[in-house]
């Protein structure tokens, strides 16, 4: 009773309530093979369970830590092959990749704090900030 009341009788809307996201995105999960899609019993509707929140969760939470929709794919199947040393090697391209991200927005917060720094100590002339962003 409590797992259906969680995922509003197993049907796409209560799945995709349950997890946070959209339908239409549970059904792009779908077509990109990332969340299985049950049976139709004949006449009835298909029904999801919390194998399939969980799914859910996990791609969600994947693509917040960056992965794309296709090394996510990769790291589903990696799990049933329990296949450590590509998951870890992903996990690692991962973190090159957001300290990479990290330099980058270190470096636009530098140049940017220069310009506030330019910005406040001369009174006169065009502002450094505005001079900074209308170059061609």
């Amino acid at each position: 009773m409590v797992r259906n009341q969680a995922l509003n009788s197993d049907k796409i809307g209560g799945l995709a309530k349950a997890a946070g996201v959209g339908v239409e995105t549970v059904r792009y999960y779908q077509r990109r093979g990332l969340l299985p899609q049950p049976a139709r019993p004949p006449g009835e509707v298909r029904r999801y369970g919390e194998e399939d929140v969980k799914r859910l969760r996990f791609i969600r939470s994947a693509q917040a830590a960056g992965f794309t929709l296709t090394e996510i794919g990769e790291l589903i199947a990696l799990d049933s092959s329990d296949d450590r040393d590509r998951a870890r090697e992903l996990a690692q391209a991962r973190v090159a990749a957001i300290d990479e991200k990290i330099a980058e927005l270190k470096e636009a917060r530098d140049a940017l704090s220069g310009l506030a720094s330019d910005c406040a100590s001369k009174k006169r002339g065009p502002c450094p900030i505005l001079k900074a962003f209308d170059r061609p």
